[in-house]
């Protein structure tokens, strides 16, 4: 039986039990991907995040969610090097991590913020009906089509593929009840990780958009606050020449789960994703040898 520290990690905001929990195990070197799956359902974080040592970086990186691993996660990365600076392993400056979609640069400021530099952006059309997508999100369609002529429904990807939404105002976007199984149909057929439905409609003023994401076939229902999809829906909006300025985005989520933050974008050449985060949980887990069936013991 080994024994590990694990986290949990609020990110996108500097308030505990607010924005986006990531499960965190710092010293993950040893455990394998069954173990790591184990540890992630224990903690039932929408993401748990596994760092190792690494040849090629400054370190590895590993996600899972409680049912499976993903390539690449947004928030959990910000809680991780935010966890690692404010523990002193970390300084401020640029680091490498190694993930399963390439080595990306992950930034830490002196405040504590930090910025992950995503994949390169990807965008285009998708061939899926308005009634499909209204349906699926649980939206009444003149709500999506109302856009239509501007913000077409579209496929982005800055790491992870997400299917964009545009909703024309938030207390549609707030009444969305969603049909699982149909968004994770619907995410099949696109090649999508998860729909990131979203408005200009905003509750703070100073917000570039709300955003809320479903990715049930990931096992995350609804995420509070999503990083990768906030990258994807920059290379979105980019790509339909959405905004007149990409250099400082601010974009609001979660609210709707009673779970606030605020995820910060800049989009230059490349696409940066950013952030605070804050520890809200911080203890040992009980980790069964790999060829242990035994559940997890919190």
């Amino acid at each position: 039986m080994d024994t590990r520290r694990a986290l949990i990690v609020d990110a996108f905001t500097t308030d505990a039990l607010t924005g986006n929990a990531a499960g965190l195990v710092p010293d993950a070197d040893g455990l394998d991907a069954d173990q790591m799956q184990a540890v992630a359902r224990e903690l039932h974080a929408s993401e748990t995040a596994f760092l190792t040592d690494s040849e090629e970086a400054d370190r590895r990186i590993r996600y899972f969610t409680p049912e499976t691993e993903v390539d690449l996660c947004g928030h959990a990365t910000i809680a991780s090097h935010a966890f690692l600076h404010q523990a002193e392993a970390i300084d401020a400056g640029t680091h490498t991590l190694s993930t399963n979609v390439g080595v990306l640069d992950v930034e830490v400021a002196a405040d504590g913020s930090v910025w992950m530099t995503q994949a390169p952006p990807e965008a285009h059309d998708v061939d899926v009906s308005y009634e499909e997508v209204a349906a699926a999100v649980g939206v009444d369609l003149d709500a999506l089509t109302d856009l239509e002529a501007d913000l077409p429904l579209g496929w982005a990807s800055t790491g992870l593929g997400f299917l964009c939404v545009p909703v024309t105002y938030l207390d549609e976007l707030g009444g969305a009840d969603p049909d699982m199984a149909a968004v994770e149909a619907l995410c099949e057929e696109v090649d999508a990780t998860g729909v990131y439905a979203f408005t200009f409609d905003t509750i703070d003023p100073d917000a570039t958009l709300h955003g809320r994401m479903f990715a049930p076939g990931a096992g995350v229902p609804e995420d509070p606050c999503t990083g990768t999809a906030s990258g994807a829906v920059t290379a979105y909006l980019r790509a339909h020449d959405a905004l007149d300025s990409y250099a400082d985005l601010v974009y609001e989520q979660g609210h709707f789960l009673d779970r606030p933050g605020r995820i910060r974008v800049r989009a230059a050449e490349e696409i940066r994703v950013g952030g605070r985060a804050v520890v809200s949980l911080d203890g040992e887990l009980a980790i069964p040898d790999a060829d242990d069936e035994d559940i997890v013991v919190a």
